[in-house]
């Protein structure tokens, strides 16, 4: 039976874990504390004195910047981030939280869980290709495409915040990331190999799939070699950009069927490195999927033609070009995590419940065309529905519009993100800031706004106030006054789809 060893802590804590490996990383062995409430995951290689100040820095004051400033406990959710480093029979480790419930497959695999994956971590890959989705796992566990929207969110926000912290992942991609679409949570892990500006180069290069072209082009080269490429911020945001492309449309941006070399392993260097092409150039087909090489399991999402990038909807597919044709080769140009994370939020508001109930997404943005339908499955929109349109104040009286509409169904929320320009659904919302202050609602074939907190709401086109519980109905052309504090929004409706 394994014995319980107690060490002290880089903090001062108390640690316990069972002197038995319970599980194997790439170079680290994991122990169980007794009440599993975190794990001990020790280096198998001796580590240098530069690991151990790159580690000390990441479990102090990296971590304490984060997570003891504003929105600090929603933060522990999206890391796991290492507490302390421990020293045990000459072996450098980290103490780890253990991960969360929802991050450990409930149903598992099809057939009963043929695969015997029940109980075992959510690692992003499962979730990321059609035939994961189709062949392999329950559909309990797949979630759906809000849940997956939400999913990257998570991601872009984690991201985000590591960026402003100055810490850079250097190793992102599905298998350092647990995610849950049955809830829309996520979580990054393996933040021990972070790179700590002036601390401690890159350990690693990446993950194939998504380490940066630049990356894979210079990796022959020594380390030192002024001309090599490491992992790095920038490098980051190619790996996040692939990794939101493939949990929304569940192909690789690279991945395309452009032949480039007769040995296997030098085309597929070239694929991600120096010959990298986007699959959906807009200018360049030469990189196609061709449908007639896919296997069903692989359709409709392989087949670009049927389900482009650009079912997105506008904010995203503006992000994904930047991302895949602009910065693909100039990192400079790629966008920042903050870009992605506004970017989800507002494809959010875009959503539309499908009305076809066996849809496998289930929501879709809605594209505000002649005749609207679900990209998914073909299902078509059927009647009117109102576009809300935002504008921010620029002086007394004068609006601007915000590059931001709320696309409404029946029981949609209004929130205060909504109604001012100031506030922003990230992790410094305040408590009172995440309870909606209003509704949408149809009856009898009309649309209406219910008004349920908002005190200076008011009806721009009548010159009249609609008070909390009052409600007024959505027409062509109405202008809504949401707020008149500093930063209150003005909406102007728009009223879509058939009659």
């Amino acid at each position: 039976m394994a014995k319980i060893i107690t060490v002290t802590a880089s903090d001062g804590t108390t640690v316990r874990f069972f002197d038995e490996v319970k599980a194997q990383g790439g170079v680290k062995d994991v122990m169980f504390s007794p009440d599993k409430s975190y794990v001990v995951a020790f280096y198998r290689e001796k580590a240098t004195a530069a690991t151990r100040e790159r580690l000390l820095e990441i479990t102090g004051r990296y971590r304490e910047n984060i997570f003891n400033k504003e929105g600090g406990s929603y933060l522990q959710k999206l890391f796991c981030w290492p507490s302390a480093v421990v020293e045990h029979n000459q072996r450098l480790g980290v103490v780890v939280p253990f991960y969360r419930d929802i991050f450990f497959f409930k149903h598992g695999s099809q057939n009963n869980d043929q695969l015997g994956i029940r109980h075992k971590e959510k690692v992003g890959k499962w979730f990321a290709t059609p035939t994961h989705r189709a062949k392999y796992l329950d559909s309990r566990e797949l979630g759906d495409w809000r849940l997956h929207l939400q999913v990257c969110l998570m991601l872009a926000r984690a991201v985000r915040r590591m960026h402003m912290a100055g810490l850079s992942h250097s190793d992102l991609g599905y298998n350092n990331c647990l995610v849950d679409p049955t809830t829309g949570q996520a979580c990054l892990i393996d933040l021990d190999g972070l790179v700590v500006p002036g601390k401690h180069p890159p350990s690693v290069i990446g993950t194939p799939d998504f380490i940066a072209p630049e990356v894979v082009k210079t990796a022959h080269m020594p380390i030192g070699d002024a001309d090599r490429k490491l992992p790095s911020r920038v490098t980051d945001l190619h790996a996040l950009a692939v990794m939101i492309y493939m949990y929304l449309l569940y192909r690789h941006p690279l991945r395309g069927d452009k032949f480039h070399d007769t040995d296997a392993s030098r085309d597929d260097e070239l694929m991600m490195g120096e010959r990298a092409l986007f699959i959906e150039h807009p200018q360049d087909a030469s990189n196609r999927i061709k449908p007639a090489n896919l296997k069903s399991s692989e359709l409709p999402w392989k087949d670009t033609a049927k389900i482009p990038y650009s079912v997105t909807g506008p904010y995203l597919s503006e992000l994904f070009s930047r991302a895949f044709v602009n910065g693909l080769h100039n990192p400079l140009q790629r966008p920042a995590a903050e870009e992605w994370e506004t970017a989800l939020v507002k494809t959010v508001d875009l959503l539309q419940p499908c009305a076809n109930s066996a849809c496998g997404q289930k929501w879709y943005p809605f594209d505000n065309t002649y005749a609207p339908r679900c990209p998914f499955c073909g299902t078509p929109h059927q009647g009117k529905l109102p576009v809300l349109n935002l504008y921010s104040p620029v002086t007394q009286g004068k609006f601007m519009p915000d590059g931001h509409r709320v696309m409404v169904y029946s029981g949609q929320s209004l929130f205060r993100w909504h109604e001012n320009r100031f506030i922003f659904p990230n992790e410094k919302l305040q408590e009172q800031d995440a309870k909606r202050v209003g509704y949408f609602q149809q009856h009898h074939g009309n649309w209406y706004l219910v008004n349920e907190r908002l005190t200076s709401m008011r009806n721009m086109s009548t010159k009249t106030p609609i008070a909390p519980g009052e409600s007024v109905l959505l027409e062509e052309g109405l202008q809504i006054l949401l707020s008149t504090d500093a930063g209150g929004r003005l909406v102007a409706v728009q009223m879509a789809g058939a009659g």
